[in-house]
């Protein structure tokens, strides 16, 4: 497999990581901040990033979890 035009973006939301951080303070070891935007084949770029609800059901926080869910809905 060969990697074309492999970039990795940090997409970090200051305001949103200010408020999960508020609703759980050791959530910044966890917050998914990374886009990837790659080329594919000629033409074709594919763009994939964390889903932030999945990543946060491993903490046990509603109020996390719904800011992760509007944070999903961004992307």
């Amino acid at each position: 497999m060969e990697l074309y035009n492999y970039k990795i973006l940090g997409a970090c939301n200051p305001p949103f990581a200010y408020k999960a951080l508020l609703a759980e303070d050791k959530i910044g070891a966890m917050l998914p901040c990374n886009v990837i935007v790659q080329g594919k084949t000629e033409g074709v770029v594919e763009v994939s990033t964390v889903n932030p609800a999945a990543s946060m059901q491993a903490i046990e926080n509603k109020e996390l979890y719904n800011i992760a869910n509007e944070i999903r809905d961004k992307l």
